[in-house]
């Protein structure tokens, strides 16, 4: 596990209706979490209402393109889950 400095964290997205994201669900693109157009195992998200994903950059995630909080250690309590997606400075 690389430290704090070196931590990726994920990506907060706002998508709203209208818009396309071709998101990588194999970990294997260069430029996560976006996918690349010749891959065949990307997740095509057209969204129908605005919303606000947060998607993993790590490649860690169980669940890609979505983050699972994979990228730091195990979490007992509810405040250090959510500490898991944000640098303290």
């Amino acid at each position: 596990m690389a430290d704090d400095s070196q931590q990726i964290l994920p990506e907060v997205r706002l998508v709203k209706p209208g818009e396309t994201h071709r998101l990588c669900r194999c970990g294997h693109s260069p430029d996560m979490p976006n996918c690349t157009s010749n891959c065949a195992h990307s997740l095509i998200l057209r969204p129908e209402r605005e919303q606000r994903l947060l998607l993993c950059r790590c490649n860690r995630s169980a669940n890609l393109p979505y983050c699972d909080g994979s990228h730091s250690p195990p979490a007992t309590g509810l405040a250090d889950r959510w500490r898991r997606f944000f640098r303290v400075r």
